[in-house]
């Protein structure tokens, strides 16, 4: 099982950035893919999920209404639209997959790299 996130920068308050998620070694539509993020000297926390087989979507309050997740089954691929991006979003971004939307860093075994957002003027 791998992952592998992407699509990560710089960009000015306001902005969007659209996160990609490559999985493979497994199938995506049997799995909650899920994000999470991690700004310096805090630790990692749940941002939002996707499933894989109905495209059911969950927001952590603090994105909710500027994040979005999508999937694209076929290629294996999860996807994270960014929006009205704050300061406050600055972070390392992940992906990972269980077969649950768990909201909790311990419940993942696979992290792969992750991406660094950076939203600052």
């Amino acid at each position: 099982v791998q992952l592998q996130a992407s699509g990560g920068g710089l960009v000015q308050p306001g902005g969007s950035l659209r996160l990609s998620c490559k999985a493979s070694g497994f199938t995506l539509d049997h799995y909650v893919i899920s994000w999470f993020r991690q700004a310096p000297g805090k630790e990692r926390e749940w941002v939002s999920c996707i499933r894989g087989n109905d495209g059911t979507t969950y927001y952590s309050d603090s994105v909710k209404g500027r994040f979005s997740d999508s999937k694209d089954n076929a290629n294996n691929m999860a996807y994270l639209q960014m929006n009205n991006l704050r300061p406050e979003d600055t972070a390392v971004y992940y992906c990972t997959a269980e077969l649950a939307c768990y909201r909790d860093v311990e419940s993942f075994d696979h992290w792969g790299q992750g991406t660094q957002v950076t939203v600052s003027s």
